[in-house]
């Protein structure tokens, strides 16, 4: 184990071919590179957390060779000062320093230590835990195991691993190089499993609903299309789980919801993805104004599982530091208002040009503009002007009927539906609302949809006319809710890119 600091420069093709040589050597030694398995006891956590009455004096150890730990994990630094040498393990949790002594592992044994083990190799060692006189837990190893030798090189923060595009690309070496995003991703399995144990609670059935589908509907957005062979049908991936699961609904149960991916062929930026994870349920009986009880108990709920602060630091679209309160209740804006405050007659708009004169006006462009429909030029609008300047959690509620075809209607005011979003930092977080539940008011939206489609609105729903047929048995009150998982999360850690709470994101090929 010649001593190998992780800042020190290398030349990675060189070092592959000695490290093929060094496996050569090892089976050479009688040695598998690649074991079976490894009877792991403990991990570094366990060691460094430990009190002073647990740690033994070091010649105590020497004399006794106790094993009372058996630890495995990656070797990140070496330094060998002759029969002595110290490592760096790093496991799953954490980090621990090793002590190597010849005295102790028989010169055979710390010879193939030194001549074979490099940094990144994986190890399995058994001891017992002393502390250095410069004050480190260590622990000391009396027995040792190969567990898989590393033919490539060590990444490490110090050469290029802030480089965005290669931890995007090379997950796994971002992973080895930098414990933040190991516990940054570890939260998000956390928040998942706290999200599930909050629906449990609420009694609510976690199901399970096709990726593949006939038709695109339940968003507005562009799908990705494909064939299936066996029964020669074109298919789509889905952009939404809504209507599969409201179908559920329609056969007796209550309380659903489903945690998985959806695809959407649309742009790429910090705050949208072609596949992401997404959530969504639905509760028969239940209104929009349930679902906003609902939504600030499952954030009470996920923030005193997980002991998070409130408060959470974030950025903006410009780049400055704000921080995020999200104690509830949380504050209320009403949708249509935004508009109307600002001079645009939003419910009085019948055809796209009106708007875009409006526009014109204002000296406003929104690209693509001449190519949208209404309600999504509507949108857009929102999207550019209002929307990046909501940064604390905020309920938007009271959307214009042609906005929403699947959402019901306001008995107040049929121009407008029961629909609300909850924004943070500029980012629709939740989109919720009460659902459309007559067949025939249905049917006209569609159709109403599919004409938008028909004048070149690629975004425009497509009609599913199971979904009619399944309507026409009798549906009960629905509100449906939706969440992305990437973006709550993606806000919650801190983070200014989805993609940094993604492990594998799409990108662009290599040229």
């Amino acid at each position: 184990m010649t001593t190998q600091d992780p800042t020190t420069p290398v030349n990675p093709l060189q070092e592959r071919e000695d490290r093929l040589a060094t496996l050569a050597e090892i089976r050479a030694r009688g040695v598998h590179p690649y074991p079976e398995k490894f009877q792991q006891t403990h991990h570094s956590i366990d060691c460094t957390n430990v009190s002073e009455d647990q740690l033994f004096d070091l010649e105590d150890l020497k004399a006794r060779k106790p094993a009372t730990y058996a630890l495995a994990g990656r070797i990140m630094m070496q330094r060998a000062h002759g029969k002595l040498s110290f490592a760096i393990l790093q496991d799953e949790p954490g980090r621990i320093q090793l002590a190597f002594m010849q005295d102790m592992l028989g010169e055979e044994t710390y010879s193939f230590i030194k001549d074979c083990v490099h940094l990144g190799d994986w190890v399995g060692v058994q001891g017992d835990l002393f502390r250095t006189k410069h004050g480190e837990i260590t622990l000391l190893v009396t027995k040792f195991t190969f567990l898989g030798k590393a033919l490539r090189p060590m990444p490490d923060k110090f050469h290029g691993l802030e480089n965005k595009e290669t931890k995007y690309r090379q997950r796994y070496l971002d992973l080895i190089a930098n414990e933040e995003t190991r516990e940054r991703f570890r939260f998000r399995s956390n928040f998942l499993r706290s999200l599930r144990e909050f629906y449990w609670k609420e009694n609510f059935m976690e199901v399970e609903t096709p990726t593949f589908l006939e038709t695109a509907t339940g968003a507005a957005a562009n799908p990705y299309r494909t064939h299936n062979d066996a029964l020669d049908i074109d298919l789509v991936l889905r952009i939404s789980h809504e209507l599969p699961l409201k179908k559920l609904i329609v056969g007796g149960y209550e309380k659903i919801f489903e945690i998985g991916k959806v695809f959407r062929n649309e742009g790429i930026d910090p705050s949208h993805l072609p596949e992401h994870t997404h959530i969504e349920h639905y509760a028969a009986f239940w209104n929009f104004e349930d679902n906003i009880a609902f939504t600030e108990r499952m954030f009470d709920h996920i923030f005193e599982d997980l002991q998070l602060d409130r408060k959470r630091p974030i950025r903006d679209k410009e780049g400055q530091e704000r921080i995020i309160d999200f104690s509830t209740p949380w504050a209320r804006v009403d949708y249509i208002k935004l508009f109307e405050n600002d001079g645009f007659p939003i419910l009085s708009y019948t055809k796209p040009e009106e708007v875009l004169e409006d526009l014109k006006k204002r000296n406003i462009t929104i690209e693509g503009a001449h190519l949208m429909g209404l309600t999504t030029l509507l949108d857009h609008v929102y999207k550019k002007l209002y929307r990046p300047h909501i940064i604390n959690p905020t309920v938007v509620f009271n959307y214009p009927t042609a906005m929403q075809p699947l959402a019901r209607k306001s008995d107040k005011d049929g121009r407008t539906v029961d629909q609300f979003q909850l924004v943070v930092n500029g980012w629709e977080v939740v989109k919720a609302y009460s659902e459309l539940v007559d067949p025939i008011d249905q049917m006209e939206r569609f159709v109403d949809q599919a004409s938008a489609k028909e004048a070149g609105d690629s975004e425009a729903m497509e009609m599913e006319e199971d979904y009619i047929t399944a309507m026409e048995y009798g549906m009960p009150p629905i509100s449906g809710w939706g969440m992305g998982v990437d973006r709550i999360t993606t806000l919650l850690t801190g983070q200014e890119n989805l993609r940094d709470l993604v492990f594998f994101p799409m990108m662009r090929p290599k040229d």
